[in-house]
C-alpha cells in the first residue's frame, strides 16, 4: 500500500515538527510510523520484509529512482513522512505518506506533500499520481482537498492485506483541461463545489444567490456527477498548476428531436485564478467534446453585461435574443439574460 494517509485523534503538540530529507537511518521510525496508521484499520497486517523491504533503507531507495523523501521530525521521532519518484510515462507518483496521530490538524500534511510535489513539478513533471487503499477514506478527502482526482480502474494487491486501491492523479504544472469519467466526478465534487460558491459568494450570475451553502453546492455537483454516470452530461476541469481551478459542463439530455444539440452550462473559473486564458480554453474543449459526441449545435444564457457575455463574442458565438428580468441580483435587482448560439465548425447550416 502507498500513500496511504491515515487519521487519529489529537492532541496539544510538544514541538513543531520540522520537516527534513530522509534518510535510511530513519528505517525503525518509518516502520513505527507506518505501523500505527496500519494499525488503525483492521485487516492491515504489516510484513516488512515480506512485502515492503526498501523501508530498511527508504532513502536509497528513492534516490535509486531519481526521486526523493522527506521526514518531519519531532522531539527527535519521525512523525511524518512522504516520497516521490518518477515513473516510465513522464508523469511522478506519491509515495508513503503517513502522518502520526498527534501531529494531525495543523498543516504537517500540506507541508509534505507541497514539498514531494514542488520537488516533482522542479524535475518537469506535468501529472502526479498515487494510490490509496479503498479502506482509507479519510485520506480520500484529504487528497481531494488538494485537487486529486479519481483515475483509471482499481488497483488489486496480492498481499497479506488483501488491499484494493483506489488511483489518483492531478495535472501538475499550467493549465490544462480534462474530462471526467463517473468516479473522477464524484471525487472532484469538494473543489468544485469551493469553484461554484466562490464564483457565487463573488457575483456570478449561475442560478444560485450568495452565500451559497456549502452543503447544497456539494449537493449539485453529486447531482452533476450522477448525470455523468448516466451518460447525460459531459464534465471538464481545469488545473492551473495543480489547483483544480475552474469547470465547464455539457448537457446531453436533449429531447428526442434535438439530438444534435447540446447545452453549455457552469463555465466557472475561481476569482483569484482569472486573467490566465483559462475560460477561454474550456469553452474550445467543451466545442471538441461536443463535436466528438456527436452535437452540431450548442447553445447557452449569460446574464447581460457579465465578462462571459463578452467571451462568447469574441468566439464567434451568435447573440438570438434576450429576455428582460430573467434572473434576480442578490438584491433582488432583476437582471436580463443573453441567449448564445453556434454551429461548430465543419457543421451543416
Amino acid at each position: 500500500m502507498q500513500a496511504d494517509f491515515c487519521f487519529r485523534g489529537r492532541h496539544e503538540l510538544s514541538a513543531p515538527p520540522v520537516l527534513r530529507a530522509g534518510r535510511d537511518e530513519d528505517a525503525a521510525g518509518f516502520i513505527a510510523l507506518i505501523g500505527s496508521c496500519w494499525a488503525e484499520y483492521p485487516g492491515c497486517v504489516m510484513d516488512v520484509d515480506g512485502e515492503v523491504p526498501e523501508l530498511r533503507a527508504l532513502a536509497s531507495y528513492y534516490a535509486g529512482q531519481g526521486g526523493a523523501l522527506w521526514a518531519a521530525e519531532a522531539d527527535g521521532a519521525v512523525v511524518g513522512m512522504i516520497g516521490t519518484r518518477p515513473l516510465d510515462d513522464g508523469s511522478w507518483e506519491i509515495c508513503k505518506m503517513y502522518v502520526a496521530a498527534d501531529q494531525r490538524g495543523h498543516g504537517l500534511a500540506a507541508a509534505l506533500i507541497e514539498a514531494a510535489e514542488a520537488f516533482a513539478r522542479t524535475a518537469g513533471a506535468q501529472l502526479i499520481e498515487l494510490w490509496s487503499d479503498t479502506r482509507f477514506d479519510r485520506a480520500h478527502r484529504f487528497y481531494e482537498k488538494r485537487g486529486y482526482v479519481r483515475s483509471g480502474p482499481l488497483r488489486v494487491l496480492d498481499d497479506k492485506s488483501n488491499s484494493i486501491e483506489f488511483g489518483y492523479a492531478k495535472p501538475l504544472a499550467g493549465v490544462q483541461v480534462q474530462r471526467l469519467d463517473a468516479a473522477g466526478a464524484a471525487s472532484a465534487g469538494r473543489c468544485l463545489a469551493d469553484v461554484l460558491k466562490a464564483c457565487v459568494d463573488t457575483g456570478a450570475s449561475v442560478s444560485y444567490l450568495p452565500p451559497l451553502a456549502n452543503d447544497i453546492a456539494r449537493a449539485f455537483w453529486r447531482r452533476v456527477a450522477s448525470d455523468v454516470a448516466a451518460g447525460s452530461r459531459i464534465l471538464l476541469v481545469a488545473w492551473v498548476d495543480g489547483v483544480l481551478a475552474g469547470t465547464v459542463m455539457l448537457d446531453l439530455g436533449t429531447p428526442p428531436n434535438q439530438p444534435h444539440r447540446a447545452e453549455v452550462q457552469k463555465l466557472l473559473v475561481l476569482p483569484k485564478i482569472r486573467g490566465r486564458g483559462v475560460a477561454r480554453l474550456l469553452m474550445r474543449h467543451a466545442e471538441q467534446e461536443a463535436r466528438a459526441a456527436g452535437r452540431t449545435l450548442l447553445t447557452l444564457d449569460t446574464r447581460a453585461g457579465d465578462a462571459a457575455e463578452g467571451l462568447y463574442r469574441a468566439m464567434e458565438w451568435n447573440e438570438a435574443g434576450s429576455i428582460p428580468g430573467f434572473a434576480i441580483d442578490a438584491d433582488g435587482t432583476p437582471r436580463d439574460t443573453v441567449i448564445f448560439w453556434k454551429r461548430l465548425p465543419g457543421s451543416q447550416p
